[in-house]
């Protein structure tokens, strides 16, 4: 069964930076794209940024670029979010997401929280 499972997350002030990840099983990881959504509260859940299989293209949210990077290890089966000069908007809950057969598959989050 696929399973996704997030990690790094926490609380950091303005300016700061975060890694997270997502630890992949359950199905051939080097096959499938991979994104980071997000969801705030009282908001919908938003892509962040997403990656091609082998990890050639790679795509951002405007909010994003230049301050979020997105890779991925198909021999550990992770893809990371490398977020640096955090901002209180990016406050949120991080989701890791891929489709695989037909379905969409989601972990189980992480909070992310900006604020000094």
């Amino acid at each position: 069964q696929v399973q996704l499972v997030e990690s790094g997350g926490g609380l950091v002030q303005p300016g700061g930076s975060l890694r997270l990840s997502c630890a992949a099983s359950g199905f051939t990881f080097s096959m499938y794209a991979m994104s980071w959504y997000r969801q705030a509260p009282g908001k919908e859940r938003e892509l962040v940024a997403g990656i091609s299989s082998v990890g050639g293209i790679r795509n951002y949210a405007d909010s994003v670029k230049g301050r979020f990077t997105i890779s991925r290890v198909n021999g550990q089966n992770t893809v990371y979010l490398q977020m640096n000069s955090l901002k209180p908007e990016d406050t949120a809950v991080y989701y890791c997401k891929t489709d695989v057969g037909g379905r969409r598959y989601w972990g189980q989050g992480t909070q992310v929280t900006v604020s000094s």
